[in-house]
């Protein structure tokens, strides 16, 4: 009685199993689709400390135009943010101030299509107390106290090389005298300034830009063109970035005609070539 009892149930549900293995050969179950790609609402951008001012505003008209995306700005010197860089930090886009550092991470993979888009050019700041003593790089040498960047700081580099072309027409032994007065070496430009502006030291070598940033805290002193050097610096979207689409797009507003009159306002130079700028 009871292999009867036994034998009724299995055939009241031999059909539903029947039926479900006929369903499932039929694909009549749902497949679980794959997730959809991540939304990019994050952009980071590792650039030189000269950049600062530019770049943030620029963000701020970036973000408006793409609610919901939000930019996180690194800002150094750019020998600091290639360290970084290098040593695994998230970034999608590098702007430096020189394109030393820029070549060493595309030589190494970490930088894709580098672009310069803007020039730069070194004068010196003075202190207003000494304003009436150094008027001109001729009167470098009698500041008892200098402030210029460390040597692999793009603007330390940059202030050698026009002391070494200073030194053709103001004596060989030009860029040694002022060097005999550097009371430190800085890590990058802003903290050059910032000594002279705390009267820290009697002049230094920045960018016009930042110069331009420190308003009248400081004197300006033109470098002759003879002897200056030109600054350029190159963007790029950073081999492997989390966030390819927004980091291309943050390159094109800067080379765009909004981006470089921006920079032009900031007291930038165009790139070489551009007829565009001040």
């Amino acid at each position: 009685m009871q292999r009867q009892r036994a034998r009724r149930r299995w055939l009241r549900v031999l059909p539903l199993l029947v039926l479900a293995a006929c369903l499932a050969a039929l694909g009549g179950c749902k497949r679980a689709e794959p997730a959809p790609p991540g939304r990019e609402d994050r952009l980071v951008v590792f650039a030189a400390a000269s950049l600062r001012e530019v770049f943030t505003a620029m963000g701020e008209d970036f973000e408006r135009a793409r609610p919901g995306v939000e930019i996180t700005f690194n800002f150094a010197g750019t020998q600091e943010l290639r360290t970084q860089l290098e040593h695994g930090a998230a970034v999608d886009v590098f702007a430096s101030a020189d394109q030393r550092h820029m070549d060493e991470l595309v030589r190494s993979g970490r930088a894709v299509g580098p672009v310069v888009f803007a020039r730069n050019e070194p004068v010196l700041v003075v202190a207003r107390e000494s304003a009436g003593t150094i008027r001109g790089l001729a009167d470098l040498p009698a500041a008892t106290r200098i402030v210029i960047g460390a040597p692999e700081v793009p603007i330390g580099r940059y202030t050698l090389q026009l002391l070494d072309r200073a030194s053709a027409t103001l004596g060989a032994d030009f860029r040694a005298r002022v060097e005999a007065r550097v009371v430190s070496r800085e890590l990058n430009v802003r903290q050059v300034l910032t000594k002279v502006r705390l009267g820290e030291a009697q002049a230094g070598v920045v960018y016009r830009t930042d110069a331009h940033a420190a308003q009248d805290g400081v004197t300006l002193v033109a470098i002759p063109p003879e002897v200056n050097v030109l600054a350029e610096y190159p963007i790029a979207v950073v081999a492997g970035a989390a966030h390819p689409g927004l980091a291309r797009a943050w390159v094109d507003l800067v080379r765009s005609e909004a981006g470089q009159s921006a920079l032009g306002r900031a007291g930038f130079l165009a790139p070489s070539g551009d007829g565009s700028g001040p």
